[in-house]
């Protein structure tokens, strides 16, 4: 395998983060599912490959952590909180039930981006919009910020604004001077 070039000059820092990526209830079976809504041909393996590449283009490093029981999700949060630099999760089945696991991902104090395929905002009858119609996140109120709507390339966004706000020192909470 070739490590893909970086995308030179777009982050201010050379800082080696470990980005979490966090896939819950129903995203092993990707390739499966709606393919107005996740696409053609995005397995969750393909999905774990294409993050990381993008990662490595970034300079930095993932660890995924792809689950279908929220309790997994939780020992994982638990057990990952010192080590990690951030987080992206796609709450995916945990979206509109899960308070337990926003509430984790809270407590670590790291910046969570959540990220979905589908504009969960939408109405079905948009292209983007999910098949089963508008959705509220229990995650929302509690994430640094929001990717979705551009089914897996969500993911990337979402990891670029979060490692460019870990480069930027006054973004997530620091003192300006």
């Amino acid at each position: 395998m070739t490590t893909p070039s970086p995308i030179d000059g777009l982050r201010t820092s050379d800082q080696r983060y470990l980005i979490s990526v966090i896939d819950g209830p129903n995203v092993s079976n990707l390739a499966r599912r709606n393919k107005r809504m996740y696409g053609p041909n995005v397995s969750a393996e393909g999905l774990g490959k294409f993050t990381e590449e993008w990662g490595a283009r970034l300079g930095v490093e993932i660890e995924r952590f792809l689950s279908n029981h929220e309790g997994d999700i939780l020992e994982y949060i638990h057990s990952s909180g010192e080590r990690v630099d951030g987080y992206l999760v796609n709450p995916a089945g945990l979206t509109t039930t899960s308070q337990s696991v926003p509430f984790a991902l809270h407590d670590t104090g790291k910046p969570v981006v959540e990220v979905h395929f589908a504009n969960i905002r939408a109405s079905a009858a948009t292209a983007r919009g999910p098949v089963y119609g508008r959705g509220e996140s229990t995650f929302t109120p509690f994430v640094s910020g929001q990717f979705m709507g551009m089914r897996e390339y969500s993911y990337p966004g979402a990891l670029l604004s979060l490692v460019l706000a870990l480069d930027d020192e006054t973004f997530l909470g620091a003192k300006p001077e």
